[in-house]
């Protein structure tokens, strides 16, 4: 006979008692970041039911099986009010994939090193912005890979984003209206250059040279459709994170740069999508023109953190569910997240913003947001940011660092205003038109190539 060393509830009351303190980092039965160094494992740091969806449901649910309609009561507690509401009254279904703790397989290799040789390096200043303990900018991967408060939380995920030096995503979208029926479709290439954090093993210092008072550079133009090409867009974030970034866009009808007034953050990116700058990798604004970030629950979570790319399917795109056509949600795998940390903050930077709050899913082992949900100014539920990640690697295919490890990306994200009840849809494919092509941190100099005003030029042409 199995005696199990703590009762079935024993979880749920340190999760609760961690939060109501409002403090503690993550784990159950032990502190979940030394296990991570230690064995690269999450196994050791929480009991048995919170590692097996099947244990946890008492055998009502198990890997392989499909949530729908007819079984999501099992699992509401586990899914945020957005999905619950998408599976139970829109069609959407998902599946059970199995929970995976290896550390390695939810990070990009080279951030996790970074962030395992940097450990307790970070602090905050007096303005709230992350430097070294010797006052530098911060040097690489989480700051705070052991998450006691919300600044520390929202700091993981806005210093760097896709967790890579260089990044260029190739990115086919669609809009879905309420009648599930395709609006738009887009397609654009979406290009990241860090400046401070860097983490790759070819580069001499954690800063790129002439530009360590950024945090980075972002770009976007599109390729697709004929009435969007040619509109470009560049982003300059400064490291200080009370700064609102510099943003210049390239119009091709007047053939010129102009700048934009960047507070303007809460305005989709074409007509008919849901998406806004603000809503990046749920945290597209510098993290203190936001404020009051608290941690509200800590506890299991369905998710996608492993599984998700796709490379055997046409453009790599996962297949659809849902809607009243059947093609307004991607059809992914959720696996069981033992611990996420649910933390929520407003916009006080922004008074005219039509947001009155975010609430972010943070999974505590690699601390990437599975999900984001924004609210109206009147405090309801608007719209929600939902994204699945992974490894570049299947039994067939594979994407592998310069040193040979397999590599890790976003691979799908859904925005759906639920208010509206449209979707914007989009996910990571092998090229784009124009010849563009999906790549992490190429060997190419991105600065001069797509970040400056002269780049926007060549590219909207």
């Amino acid at each position: 006979m199995h005696v199990k060393r703590f009762d079935f509830d024993y979880s749920r009351r340190v999760f609760l008692e961690k939060t109501a303190l409002g403090a503690g980092g993550a784990g159950v039965l032990t502190s979940l970041w030394p296990e991570i160094c230690r064995s690269y494992s999450a196994t050791k740091a929480y009991p048995e039911e919170l590692l097996d969806i099947e244990t946890f449901t008492k055998g009502q649910v198990k890997v392989g099986d499909v949530i729908d309609a007819d079984n999501v009561l099992l699992v509401q507690d586990l899914i945020d009010p957005i999905t619950y509401q998408e599976v139970l009254q829109d069609g959407r279904e998902f599946f059970i994939q199995p929970s995976i703790q290896d550390a390695s397989t939810m990070y990009p290799p080279y951030f996790l090193d970074a962030t395992i040789r940097n450990q307790g390096q970070a602090v905050f200043d007096g303005d709230g912005n992350v430097f070294t303990k010797d006052g530098n900018p911060w040097i690489g991967g989480l700051p705070f890979p052991e998450v006691n408060n919300g600044d520390e939380a929202i700091a993981n995920i806005t210093l760097s984003w896709g967790r890579h030096d260089k990044a260029m995503y190739t990115i086919p979208a669609v809009t879905v209206d309420e009648e599930g029926r395709q609006r738009f479709q887009y397609e654009w290439i979406w290009a990241e250059q860090q400046c401070t954090g860097l983490v790759h093993p070819r580069e001499s210092s954690p800063y790129l040279s002439n530009y360590d008072h950024l945090a980075r550079m972002q770009v976007i133009w599109f390729t697709y459709t004929l009435d969007v090409k040619g509109h470009a867009f560049l982003s300059y974030w400064k490291y200080d994170q009370r700064e609102i970034p510099d943003l210049w866009g390239y119009l091709p009808q007047l053939k010129r740069v102009r700048r934009f007034p960047a507070n303007q953050r809460f305005e989709p990116y074409m007509p008919g999508m849901n998406l806004y700058l603000s809503d990046a990798w749920a945290s597209g604004d510098p993290m203190l023109t936001w404020g009051n970030w608290k941690i509200i629950h800590r506890g299991p979570f369905l998710a996608s953190p492993h599984f998700q790319w796709h490379p055997d399917n046409p453009n790599w795109a996962p297949p659809l569910i849902g809607g009243k056509q059947n093609e307004s949600y991607y059809y992914v795998g959720k696996s069981l997240i033992p611990e996420v940390i649910v933390f929520e903050g407003e916009p006080i930077g922004f008074p005219s913003a039509p947001v009155s709050k975010r609430r972010i899913f943070l999974d505590t082992r690699n601390m990437g947001a599975a999900m984001a949900i924004t609210y109206d100014r009147n405090g309801d539920v608007w719209k929600g940011l939902e994204g699945g990640g992974g490894l570049a690697q299947t039994d067939n295919h594979s994407i592998l660092t310069s040193d040979g490890r397999p590599e890790w990306s976003w691979w799908w994200a859904m925005s759906h205003d639920v208010q509206r009840n449209d979707v914007t849809r989009f996910h990571n494919a092998p090229t784009s038109r124009g010849s563009w092509e999906f790549a992490l941190d190429p060997e190419e100099d991105f600065v001069s190539r797509y970040m400056t005003k002269q780049a926007l030029r060549r590219m909207g042409i």
